[in-house]
């Protein structure tokens, strides 16, 4: 069976391993492995139980931890290895704590590519911490900010008792234009694991109750970026779409502007079928397609929405109205 892989990312400082840290005291990591860079960033000594190989240990909860030392192929290929052995416990999910500096685009084109991990482990949930006190410098400076925020299925903001109510609720504001649809919770909020990880079945089983809430919202009109332009653009179809020409379009689209491409998810009305088509994809990468039990609601349009950056939202519409022409009527609109 496939093991999920979710990411926690952000800057430098944001905060991820104090979180760590504090859900390691709990018991909701207990039927997961950690992958970290370093076991000296997570207090973890007090916890240790014992050295299972020289890269890895074993909490008293069960949580496996393991450092980092080379590729994260061969990290993955790795502790799969040692938990088919039964030198670990049969873990169900992996945590992955991202350097500060990472674009999620690269790890994820590595599980989803890879045909060594594909079938064994699966993108789970996108974690992404904002730092409340450095958001606006860092998203000045850093282009790797946006991605971490644009890729997010999920954003937590730390350190938000630290900053004004009014610069509070400005990010908060900020954050939803940038990504419209993605959770925003503060860290303080989260006590365990299993809080942090909710719906991270999401690209798997993609439960119906998620779909209807980023479906019935609209994106937000301004979403500018201290580092460039950032964009939301929603196309919808009133009539159904024929899957081999739509994947044709999307995929010369990603192959010729995915690092521009930060975000793109949808779901989608096919001919041929009863139920939607969930899509999901963070720059080059495009996952799986999901295929849903039921509608969530009565609408039946299929609609798309991209996070862009570096890339005119009208320039994006022109190329699909072309292909549009042979396989569906459009209506929308680009923020």
């Amino acid at each position: 069976m496939s093991i999920a892989l979710n990411v926690i990312s952000g800057f430098l400082g944001s905060g991820k391993t104090t979180l760590l840290n504090r859900l390691l005291r709990g018991e909701g990591l207990g039927d997961t492995a950690l992958l970290i860079n370093e076991f000296g960033d997570v207090g973890i000594d007090h916890l240790l139980v014992e050295e299972v190989a020289p890269d890895t240990v074993l909490l008293p909860s069960g949580c496996v931890c393991c450092s980092i030392r080379g590729e994260l192929k061969e990290a993955l290929l790795g502790l799969l290895a040692r938990r088919s052995r039964g030198e670990i416990p049969a873990f169900r999910r992996i945590l992955l704590e991202t350097t500060g500096l990472a674009d999620p685009a690269p790890i994820l084109a590595t599980v989803n590519n890879d045909p060594q991990l594909r079938g064994r482990v699966h993108i789970g949930l996108l974690v992404t911490l904002v730092d409340a006190t450095h958001a606006a410098l860092q998203e000045r400076i850093h282009p790797e900010w946006l991605a971490q925020v644009a890729a997010a299925d999920r954003m937590l903001l730390s350190k938000s008792d630290c900053v004004g109510e009014a610069t509070q609720a400005a990010l908060r504001e900020h954050l939803q234009r940038l990504n419209p649809g993605a959770p925003l919770l503060l860290t303080q909020a989260i006590q365990s694991g299993d809080q942090l990880l909710l719906g991270e079945g999401l690209r798997g089983a993609m439960a119906e109750r998620e779909v209807a809430r980023w479906q019935l919202q609209r994106p937000l009109k301004a979403a500018a970026s201290q580092h460039g332009a950032a964009q939301v653009c929603c196309l919808e179809f009133e009539q159904p779409l024929d899957w081999v020409g739509f994947g044709v379009w999307l995929s010369m689209l990603l192959r010729c502007h995915g690092e521009r491409i930060l975000r793109v998810k949808g779901l989608l009305n096919v001919n041929a079928s009863q139920a939607p088509i969930v899509i999901h994809g963070v720059q080059h990468c495009l996952h799986a397609p999901v295929h849903l039990s039921r509608w969530p609601g009565e609408d039946r349009r299929s609609r798309l929405v991209f996070i862009l950056r570096g890339l005119e939202p009208a320039q994006l519409r022109r190329s699909f109205e072309v292909f549009a022409r042979s396989f569906a009527p459009v209506v929308g609109e680009c923020a």
